[in-house]
């Protein structure tokens, strides 16, 4: 990556993204919080060419449409939901994410989450602060024995499993898609047989149409009287009002939230949630994540796959976008192009080559239903001049020599 490229980092992503960027000679420029659409706009407008945001910073269609040297985001979370992902597609830019650096600290904090409702720690603890002297072991279980349950059992869902496992509960786990057990963990023909069954459920899914309430009233009714609940996932999944009327009926002993419908867009005394002051509730502000280790990781993750997308033009990772990966080869001169999925266009991009007394070493190109990535390695030292060439085509999205 070259001097020249200009990064932009918001939301204080962690200083391992940094140092990665400083050694690829870039121009960086730090931003500790969120910004707003218009403010987003701004700093765009500056010729900033890669931008990496964490979860509350929004990049919508107009941000999108207002940033014309916009190459590349990055988001330094696992979701991406706060990005206009088609509009992006459409723009031709390829949007990366970090789906796996968190996985163990999201699973440990739910097993110690686990522990705690069983032993009502939070409530427990609130009141000893408060000078309260409450030694009780009603209600308090142990938790070898007892059964968990995980609705989604992807990265974060199978280590779950397998640290279950290791203090000696039984796992039982559902997922729309076929999943091998880690472990002694057992399929389960259906999410409602997983409730049933479970003592301890789990959610581990992603944020879709499908999963939009995906526990509710009629699933709560579900679950073993005296269960527990547990959401690490994505705020949408659980009906929040169904869930805190479930637990002053008793029909769940205790639930750990640590996602909601509405989030504060900064740290704020300003949380408010029918499930504030209920009994053996435990709530967090979505740091599920939120350890040293797993910034640094996703710092890490993330940046490496900005700067080998503006380098090399490597898309293997994005989430909307076609996958490409071609090695680069000594001596030889490449040239990326992004451009709308119409039969010819391949044709008209050897054509604009060959006219320059090209030839191509290497070629790969990929699809989606809206847009192809080619990348090309030629042997000659055409590429700037085949750029203009190409970006004449009204095919043409994006063309970058390299």
């Amino acid at each position: 990556m070259g001097s020249p490229t200009k990064v932009l980092l918001l939301e204080n992503i962690h200083t391992s993204a940094h140092e990665l960027f400083r050694a690829a000679g870039v121009e960086l420029e730090l931003v500790k919080g969120a910004l707003g659409e218009k403010e987003l706009i701004e700093k765009l407008q500056t010729g900033v060419q890669v931008l990496g945001i964490r979860s509350k910073t929004k990049v919508t269609p107009a941000v999108l449409d207002a940033a014309p040297s916009l190459m590349t985001v990055g988001c330094f979370c696992i979701g991406t939901n706060q990005v206009a992902l088609s509009h992006a597609n459409s723009r031709g830019i390829p949007v990366f994410n970090a789906p796996f650096s968190n996985t163990r600290s999201v699973a440990e904090l739910v097993i110690s989450e686990v522990i705690a409702l069983a032993r009502q720690l939070g409530d427990r603890s609130r009141e000893v602060h408060e000078g309260r002297w409450r030694k009780v072991a009603d209600g308090c279980i142990e938790v070898r024995g007892k059964t968990l349950g995980i609705v989604g059992y992807g990265h974060i869902g199978r280590q779950v499993g397998v640290l279950a496992e290791m203090i000696g509960m039984r796992v039982i786990f559902f997922d729309s898609a076929a999943r091998l057990p880690m472990g002694n963990n057992r399929s389960c023909a259906s999410m409602d047989a997983l409730l049933s069954e479970a003592d301890f459920v789990t959610l581990h899914v992603p944020e879709t149409p499908q999963t939009a309430n995906l526990i509710g009233e009629a699933e709560i009714a579900k679950m073993k009287r005296g269960s527990y609940l547990l959401n690490l996932s994505r705020g949408t999944v659980v009906v929040i009002q169904a869930l805190a009327d479930a637990i002053t009926s008793g029909q769940i002993a205790g639930a750990a939230v640590d996602v909601y419908p509405d989030e504060p867009e900064t740290n704020s005394d300003g949380f408010v949630s029918p499930l504030r002051g209920l009994p053996n509730v435990l709530l967090t502000p979505h740091v599920g994540g939120s350890t040293m280790e797993a910034q640094e990781a996703i710092g890490r993750e993330v940046a490496t796959a900005l700067i080998k997308y503006v380098d090399h033009g490597t898309t293997v990772g994005t989430v909307n976008f076609p996958q490409v990966e071609l090695p680069r080869t000594e001596g030889k001169h490449r040239i990326v192009n992004v451009h709308r999925n119409v039969p010819g266009v391949l044709r008209d991009i050897n054509r604009c080559i060959s006219e320059l007394d090209g030839n191509v070493y290497a070629q790969v190109l990929s699809t989606d239903p809206t847009i192809g990535y080619l990348v090309a390695d030629l042997d000659n030292p055409i590429t700037g001049e085949l750029a203009k060439s190409i970006t004449r085509l009204d095919t043409n999205l994006r063309t970058r020599a390299m």
